[in-house]
């Protein structure tokens, strides 16, 4: 009995901070370049209000914008997260999750209640360790054929493929392997290329693109804490954008200071490479909102001493001015809380002309914030590669009219016919979203 006091006491803290009065602001305050930044609010246990996901019932889809229709490319998957295409058509899917952290580092009784929401949220599923290729031949939106493509993988995320090289982030390494068109498994080992920052995996997912010429590769590493809580000795080459050399698997920190960068994608415009990254927690409802960025080539961008820019995160010791001094305010605040992870430009000619070269944003939602923010798919207008208007929706109603998330959207990718697939890692389909 007396161990199990400390939890129920916890259970009860976490219980009235998940009743408190709600946010100040509407979230479209926290969106556009130049987003409302109210002063933070600290408290001693984080709000908590986790959707709890129960999936789609028969016949029900998520909401299309007006103009649009959505279908499923693919229904029956394990825990979608991150897509890619390959140039013949056939779509690659990540079917992954989070891989068993160390018994030493579960996080404490802290740990063990963010297990315990993230589960009823339908984020603590097994990971399937498994890439699937859907390919839909016939043009009609649904993806006729599924195959395992790669297994026994390492909770994989990012995907590219530079010539005949198919290139994977496993949670704790950039693996090879040898690829020819049309195939639908590879059975050839792996070979890595690099080590990854593993370890704890307070943020596990390694987005992945390759460079336009191939010679490098991209990948997104998120922080092992909220804000340096677990010491910056386990930050090394964390919260940052590495840059790595796939002939000789060297590395270097391309930017700095993004909490966890995300979706990862090439603005055909600029040219430039854009990144979606969450931001950090705990300074209440409002605060910090996740944003998309260029990303300036040894840039800076703040964490964990500074968020947008220059605003000092008192939390964090010791304090770094020098560091603060350097970093760069993000372009563009997709919202408090809304877990923006997907990141795609529009592409073809099937969306009208508007949408090309416009940043498309899965955002999985929040867990943290009262009332909810994000679950929903978003589009933000570019013009000569910038943001240049307030978001729109393109996918909602992910969430039922029992406040329960039949679904969160993650990746989101073009497949060849230009139709937008969206992964949903709670209700387990890939949506496909075209115009009427």
């Amino acid at each position: 009995m007396p161990r199990l006091v400390p939890l129920i006491a916890a259970a009860l803290l976490l219980g009235v901070s998940a009743c408190d009065g709600g946010a100040a602001l509407d979230p479209a305050a926290g969106f556009g370049p130049d987003p409302t930044l109210p002063d933070p609010q600290r408290s001693l246990i984080p709000v908590v209000n986790v959707a709890e996901a129960v999936g789609w019932p028969d016949g029900r889809t998520p909401v299309p914008a007006p103009g649009f229709r959505v279908q499923a490319f693919a229904a029956g998957l394990d825990h979608p997260r991150w897509l890619y295409r390959l140039p013949n058509g056939d779509v690659l899917v990540a079917e992954t999750n989070a891989p068993p952290k160390p018994e030493d580092k579960k996080g404490g009784l802290r740990g063990f209640f963010q297990g315990l929401f993230m589960k009823k949220a339908g984020a603590r599923v097994p990971s399937a360790n498994r890439i699937t290729l859907l390919r839909d031949a016939d043009g009609d939106g649904v993806a006729e054929t599924r195959t395992a493509f790669l297994q026994n993988l390492v909770s994989p995320f990012g995907m590219a493929l530079v010539g005949d090289t198919l290139y994977v982030a496993n949670a704790d390494a950039i693996v090879a392997f040898p690829y020819q068109a049309g195939q639908t498994r590879i059975a050839a080992a792996g070979r890595k290329i690099a080590d990854l920052p593993a370890g704890r995996n307070h943020h596990w997912t390694k987005s992945l693109v390759a460079s336009p010429d191939g010679s490098r590769l991209y990948v997104g590493v998120g922080s092992n804490s909220n804000v340096g809580e677990n010491g910056l000795d386990e930050e090394v080459d964390r919260a940052a954008i590495l840059e790595i050399d796939p002939a000789t698997g060297t590395r270097r920190v391309f930017a700095s200071g993004l909490r966890n960068p995300v979706g990862l994608a090439w603005q055909p415009d600029s040219g430039r490479l854009w990144v979606a990254v969450n931001e950090r927690d705990e300074l209440g409802h409002d605060l910090v909102p996740d944003y998309m960025t260029s990303v300036t080539p040894g840039g800076f961008y703040g964490w964990p001493w500074s968020y947008y820019g220059q605003i000092v995160d008192a939390r964090v010791e010791p304090p770094n001015p020098a560091m603060v001094g350097r970093a760069l305010r993000p372009d563009y605040a997709l919202g408090a809380h809304t877990a923006s992870l997907g990141l795609t430009f529009g592409e073809g000619s099937l969306f009208p002309v508007r949408y090309r070269g416009g940043a498309f944003v899965g955002q999985h939602g929040s867990w943290n914030r009262r009332p909810r923010n994000g679950y929903r798919v978003i589009f933000v207008p570019f013009t000569g590669g910038a943001p240049a208007g307030p978001p729109e929706d393109i996918l909602t109603g992910f969430i039922n009219e029992n406040d329960q998330a039949m679904g969160r959207p993650v990746g989101v990718q073009f497949d060849a016919r230009g139709g937008l697939l969206v992964a949903d890692d709670v209700g387990n389909v890939i949506w496909r979203v075209s115009p009427v």
